[in-house]
């Protein structure tokens, strides 16, 4: 579990990071100046983007281009916004928090963007989100699901559900509907992602009377997690719970199959969907569940359409965050749209007032706090795909 120190000197870095960028960083030509009367002369409405393009969880950031350029390419055929096509500004953060401060920095200052689409990482989100909130431009995260996330202030938004529901509903479908109740939990203390949703499955657990029978936290640098997998196992849990990127699940579910630990014990969160995890894992997760924000196959007519035009563009299955990417960038635009002024407030305004937008992910409501109402999906590892299983929060789902 991060600590709660740790977790301080991590927040004090970013904002001192951002402090210095904002306050001494050298301008480049043309920077500062009101991004709405720049935009008011340019023959495009320009909106930033920042992902992982490199570095350890490239699939991420590339997933995420794929699915904004598919919905970005679909509203400028329409006639894009208000007579203007959108131009996506990309920047590569190369999976560095710190980098993704001065990316954004770079996209309001030098480029003049009116909007900006990033992160998937938490931390990363959240380092851009200081700049993003400071320079009052409006922000979507597609898959940032940790809470503090939006918490930075009123510019910084996200199309995905938060930790506290993920953990929450994790917890429940383990218990309630699996029907186990003795569960073991591994994660990475060294990541706000995964140790804030260990956070919340803790606590829920407790509260529906089920008992965490062991817990080991590692670091994401580790690759050796036979000392971790064994004492899990040593421990008679159930099942296993762990709310990890599909960059430490890929090792840890080959080295539990060596230790004799059935990849059908896992459970999941979103940070598994990446195609990654099915080349490098499948066969030893085969039986494994994780939530996330939609699956292949979910029996919705906007995934399956989003689905079809995904394939036929890129000859393969989009995993969720493209769709979650295809998502922000097509709720972005109906923001603009809707904008009464065009200016990065009279967007925010809109982002704020979205209500039923309906996403290849589902439907999604913004709410007070900046987050996305949303359904939850079970997704489970089968013959090597990632299939659906089943919808909970149900009311999200209906709205």
């Amino acid at each position: 579990m991060l600590g709660r120190r740790g977790l301080v000197r991590m927040i004090a870095g970013a904002l001192a990071l951002s402090a210095m960028a904002l306050g001494c960083g050298k301008k480049s030509e043309g920077s500062g100046g009101d991004p709405a009367k720049h935009a008011k002369d340019d023959p495009e409405w320009k909106v930033g983007a920042y992902f992982s393009l490199s570095g350890e969880e490239t699939a991420f950031g590339v997933d995420s281009k794929e699915g904004i350029d598919l919905a970005i390419d679909e509203i400028n055929k329409a006639g894009g916004v208000k007579g203007k096509p959108i131009n996506v500004l990309y920047e590569d953060n190369k999976s560095k928090p710190e980098e993704a401060t001065n990316k954004v920095l770079q996209l309001i200052d030098r480029d003049h963007v009116l909007a900006l689409l990033g992160e998937v990482a938490s931390s990363r989100s959240r380092a851009g989100g200081i700049v993003a909130n400071k320079k009052k431009v409006p922000m979507i995260s597609p898959s940032s699901t940790n809470p503090d996330v939006t918490k930075v202030g009123p510019f910084v938004f996200r199309a995905c559900f938060t930790d506290d529901v993920q953990g929450q509903m994790g917890a429940q479908f383990i218990l309630n509907t699996l029907g186990k109740k003795k569960v073991g939990l591994l994660f990475a203390s060294d990541d706000l992602y995964s140790s804030g949703l260990a956070n919340e499955f803790r606590a829920e657990v407790k509260r529906l009377g089920g008992e965490i029978v062991m817990e080991k936290s590692f670091l994401k640098k580790e690759t050796n997690f036979t000392t971790y997998i064994n004492e899990l196992k040593s421990a008679n849990p159930e099942m296993i719970y762990a709310p990890i990127y599909y960059t430490s699940m890929a090792p840890i579910a080959r080295q539990a199959k060596a230790a004799g630990v059935p990849g059908s014990m896992f459970v999941g969160t979103d940070g598994w969907d990446a195609n990654e995890l099915l080349r490098d894992a499948a066969e030893e997760l085969d039986g494994a569940y994780f939530t996330n924000h939609y699956a292949p196959d979910v029996p919705w007519p906007n995934s399956q359409a989003f689905v079809k035009k995904y394939q036929e563009r890129y000859k393969r299955t989009p995993s969720s965050i493209a769709a979650q990417g295809y998502d922000a960038a097509r709720l972005l635009a109906d923001a603009m749209g809707r904008a009464k002024e065009m200016t990065p407030d009279g967007i925010r305004q809109a982002i704020q007032d979205t209500k039923g937008f309906q996403g290849a992910t589902g439907v999604i409501t913004i709410d007070e706090n900046r987050n996305a109402d949303k359904p939850v999906v079970i997704v489970r590892i089968k013959d090597k795909q990632f299939t659906y299983y089943a919808t909970v929060n149900e009311k999200a789902a209906k709205q």
